[in-house]
């Protein structure tokens, strides 16, 4: 193990690596405070207008350009991706996009604060697995992960797998959207996002390396269309969840899919020991723990009132629009 650790530092550890993890950080927290803000604008929406049973409609959108405090996080969070796609450019997905935990973290003691709900013991515990659980995998990635180049092969899998996560999502929501909940906007999106992040770092390399071509204008149609219905999967999952519930699926699942993607499809541990393997997936669980606690045992998540209701009580004292 000790040869095969050294060889990796040799053969895959570059120090520009590193570089994505700072940026990847402050996009972290353009995240959180973006979502407690846009959080906020959709339940004061859904307190004024109405709940949306079947997802938000045309009016309920509009009202939400009305809403400073929904427009500024949409600015945040869009903030939030071009850091993203800053980190995408400098370093592996399997090295960054894990990172976005740390939003997590962010949002459950942001949200303490506005709400004036204090953390208790056992959300303290899964925000401490969840740091613990994303520093370790982090670390085996900056050792193991390569950036490599991807093939127009690989490219045309996600996007076929993109195709076909699309289609499933759309029929569902066509036929099903009144049946649905805070967790299947959040699984949904999520997924769509992890296909976002992986798709962006393609773009950028091919565009980096001056490859035009149709592939290229099909990776960022499909990048364009997964990160819209997933915008929209978001804002729904905002009027039926709190900020921690909704930041917590999305922060275990896009990274989860963007580095199944980045270790599956575009070999970034090619070459990585068994142990390492098991490495990833015994810290990827540790923060996937973790994360899922937080949501179980946060104050808020005990609430079975709807949020637009909830809001009502902190809205004055929080000093949001």
């Amino acid at each position: 193990m000790g040869t095969e650790l050294m060889d990796a530092f040799d053969l895959s550890y570059q120090p520009s690596q590193l570089l994505g993890i700072p940026v990847a950080l402050v996009g972290a927290v353009f995240l959180s405070v973006g979502a407690q803000l846009q959080h906020h604008g959709v339940a004061k929406v859904e307190a004024t207008a109405g709940r949306a049973e079947s997802g938000l409609n045309a009016r309920q959108l509009g009202l939400l350009l009305a809403r400073p405090s929904w427009v500024i996080g949409t600015l945040l969070l869009g903030l939030s991706i071009v850091f993203q796609l800053v980190s995408l450019k400098l370093s592996p997905i399997i090295l960054v996009q894990p990172l976005g935990v740390v939003g997590l973290v962010i949002t459950s003691i942001l949200n303490a604060r506005v709400s004036g709900v204090k953390l208790n013991h056992q959300s303290v515990i899964a925000v401490t697995l969840c740091v613990s659980g994303v520093g370790a995998f982090v670390l085996l990635a900056a050792v193991f992960a390569r950036d490599l180049p991807v093939t127009s092969r690989a490219l045309v899998v996600i996007l076929i797998i993109l195709a076909v996560v699309l289609i499933a999502f759309g029929v569902l929501f066509a036929f099903l959207r009144h049946r649905f909940k805070a967790i299947i906007y959040i699984v949904g999106a999520g997924v769509l996002y992890g296909f976002v992040a992986t798709l962006a770092k393609v773009a950028i390399d091919r565009i980096s390396n001056q490859e035009w071509d149709w592939l290229l204008v099909a990776c960022i149609v499909a990048l364009l269309l997964a990160a819209v219905l997933g915008a929209y999967f978001v804002q729904n999952a905002y009027s039926s969840g709190p900020p921690d519930l909704v930041i917590a699926g999305l922060t275990v699942i896009d990274p989860m899919v963007a580095v199944t993607i980045g270790i599956v499809v575009l070999n970034e541990a090619a070459g990585a020991p068994w142990w390492a393997m098991v490495g990833f997936a015994l810290t990827g669980a540790v923060a996937v723990l973790g994360v899922f606690r937080l949501a179980k045992y946060h104050p808020q998540s005990a609430s079975d009132a709807p949020v637009a209701d909830r809001i009502t009580d902190v809205a004055s004292q929080s000093g949001l629009d």
